[in-house]
């Protein structure tokens, strides 16, 4: 009963996708961020991606990740006719605030077996003092 459910169920969500033009995107990028002592280390997944088509960029306290998938090298048959394509073609991004105090020179990144490791120092943020209100009467 159990497989009867999953296969009806992901009919019915072809036919959503279909026609509504859904594309699931779901296993790019995805990211896990741990923090140690010194910073975070976060680990970018970036499938089918090469390391020219990887950008970072610090602006603003925002880390920008850029990356793009192009298939272009894919041979070209006019005879062959796609069924079904669900490999990502494009540029994804994801954006992570890192604070005000982080430079460019602070962050540590490597690409290897496609994945974009980052590391990312924790910095020291003025201590905000506490507010101290006056009761006010009335």
């Amino acid at each position: 009963m159990f497989t009867t459910y999953a296969i009806t169920r992901n009919l019915f969500d072809e036919i959503a996708d279909s026609a509504f033009g859904n594309r699931n995107v779901t296993g790019l990028m995805n990211t896990d961020i741990r923090e140690t002592e010194q910073g975070f280390e976060m680990a970018v997944d970036l499938p089918g991606v090469q390391k020219e088509n990887v950008t970072a960029e610090l602006k603003d306290g925002y880390l920008y990740i850029s990356a793009t998938i192009n298939r272009a090298n894919e041979p070209e048959n006019t005879k062959t006719r796609y069924l079904r394509r669900e490999r990502f073609v494009g540029t994804m991004r994801r954006t992570f605030y890192v604070g005000d105090k982080v430079t460019q020179e602070d962050i540590h990144a490597r690409f290897q077996d496609g994945v974009l490791c980052i590391f990312i120092p924790k910095k020291q943020q003025p201590v905000l003092e506490d507010k101290k209100l006056i009761a006010i009467e009335g």
